[in-house]
């Protein structure tokens, strides 16, 4: 039985400080149980993305599931993508800021630089190896999944305090 209510892991929470390791046994039972999961909770959670460390797996695992939400209303929709090992392999020079919240950071929201256009690989839960390229939003959700993956929160990536805001509907 998959649990589809693990706790998602708040600031403060080691795991997500930490470098996530590689996966390589992506045929394994219950790592496919945990992409479920995953993908259930980042759902039910209104997100557009979630990595495993979030759910205090330390895995290099994480899911883009772009979706208008009551968090992000403008949100293109997309369908849910498993992205295991995922990598960046080039991006733009033009990084835009954009306004970032997290699921392990509740309540406050930041003004985040991110590059506007990226070339990323990753595998699918099948094992398939995919390139493409990201741009705006779903290039935004990436490289903060990533940066979870990394140990790296978006609130080390604000570049100063006026950018960071108190929302008090996603606490």
């Amino acid at each position: 039985m998959i649990n589809s209510n693990l706790e998602i892991a708040q600031v403060g929470n080691p795991i997500l400080r930490q470098q996530a390791q590689y996966v390589t046994n992506i045929s394994d039972e219950k790592l496919q149980q945990f992409i479920d999961t995953l993908l259930t909770t980042a759902m039910d959670a209104k997100g557009v993305g979630i990595a495993a460390p979030q759910l205090s797996q330390s895995y290099r695992l994480f899911i883009v599931c772009s979706h208008p939400n009551p968090r992000y209303p403008d949100a293109p929709l997309m369908e849910p993508t498993v992205m295991i090992n995922p990598r960046l392999l080039s991006h733009s020079q033009e990084r835009v800021k954009g306004w970032e919240g997290c699921l392990s950071v509740p309540g406050i929201r930041g003004l985040v630089p991110r590059y506007q256009t990226i070339t990323v690989e990753y595998l699918d839960r099948y094992g398939k190896l995919h390139q493409q390229e990201l741009t705006d939003f779903i290039a935004r959700i990436f490289q903060h999944e990533l940066d979870h993956l990394n140990g790296i929160l978006f609130i080390d990536r604000v570049e100063n305090k006026e950018d960071l805001v108190y929302n008090q509907q996603e606490k």
